[in-house]
């Protein structure tokens, strides 16, 4: 159901200020986690064909990100969040192409916090050595054969990552976290090499630092991920204006995903009402 979304609010000189968004569709509470997926699958076929393809879940903390992504901590076959179907979904339609195409796919797991890359599969921190985005050389590329594989890997993760309790969540998500997935593809009659890559993201909790009574350490994260999620936005906004300058450096978020933002990607945004 797509649709236009109005807001209005007073500007500081009293006039109301109205602005207009058009939107692809409007999950309801009852859509179920292979509802949501369905709309990001024609994107998987892009990565196999070669594309950057990046699907990230933006919204408040509580608001279901982690769930819609990764789904909730005893997994079943129906609440399998994004991150494993889209790999299902891969090997799938790999192994439907084994006799033209030999595909082989790896997966890293990395984790922004604090404006700080660390590996999720082990515990090093990255450094910024690319001209264009984040170059992660020595992060853990984990070679998998099948989405048990990739389960396995993202548990690894998901227990190294950075969470805390706030006000709006006890266990809430105080990093990005991103599950690279790489492909690369060799025609077996050509020899030719198709590479494509998807980045699938969870990104921290959207909220104003006085609603979520933070202080100290926990004011330090909100601060960092505030900024880092404006960073997303302006790049966004400069990619839809077509800009001729792109503010990917404003952030490590925004470097780390640039490959997949740009003209020759897919982007698939959830984002989860406040």
């Amino acid at each position: 159901m797509k649709g236009i979304l109005q807001s209005s609010s007073p500007s500081k000189y009293g006039k109301e200020g109205r602005k207009s968004f058009s939107f692809n569709k409007v999950f309801g509470p009852l859509a179920t986690q292979e509802e949501v997926f369905a709309d990001t699958q024609p994107l998987i076929r892009s990565v196999l064909d070669g594309y950057n393809v990046c699907i990230f879940a933006y919204g408040q903390t509580g608001s279901g990100k982690t769930y819609t992504m990764t789904g909730p901590s005893e997994l079943t076959e129906e609440s399998l969040g994004v991150n494993y179907r889209a790999l299902s979904d891969l090997f799938l339609l790999s192994d439907q192409r084994k006799e033209v195409i030999h595909y082989d796919i790896s997966v890293q797991m990395l984790e922004i916090y604090n404006e700080q890359v660390r590996d999720l599969l082990a515990t090093d921190e990255i450094r910024n050595s690319s001209q264009n985005g984040i170059n992660v050389p020595e992060a853990s590329l984990v070679t998998v054969s099948s989405p048990s594989d990739v389960l396995n890997l993202m548990n690894i993760g998901l227990r190294n990552r950075a969470v805390s309790a706030t006000a709006m969540n006890d266990r809430s998500s105080r990093s990005h976290s991103c599950l690279t997935v790489h492909v690369q593809g060799r025609e077996l009659t050509s020899g030719t090499v198709i590479r494509g890559s998807m980045h699938l993201v969870d990104l921290a909790g959207s909220e104003r630092v006085d609603k979520s009574e933070v202080t100290g350490d926990r004011l330090k994260e909100a601060q960092h991920i505030n900024k880092s999620l404006s960073a997303l936005g302006d790049v966004i906004a400069s990619l839809a204006q077509k800009n001729s300058h792109v503010p990917y450096r404003n952030s490590k978020l925004t470097q780390l995903l640039q490959d997949s933002l740009g003209q020759d990607a897919h982007v698939c945004p959830h984002e989860s009402r406040d």
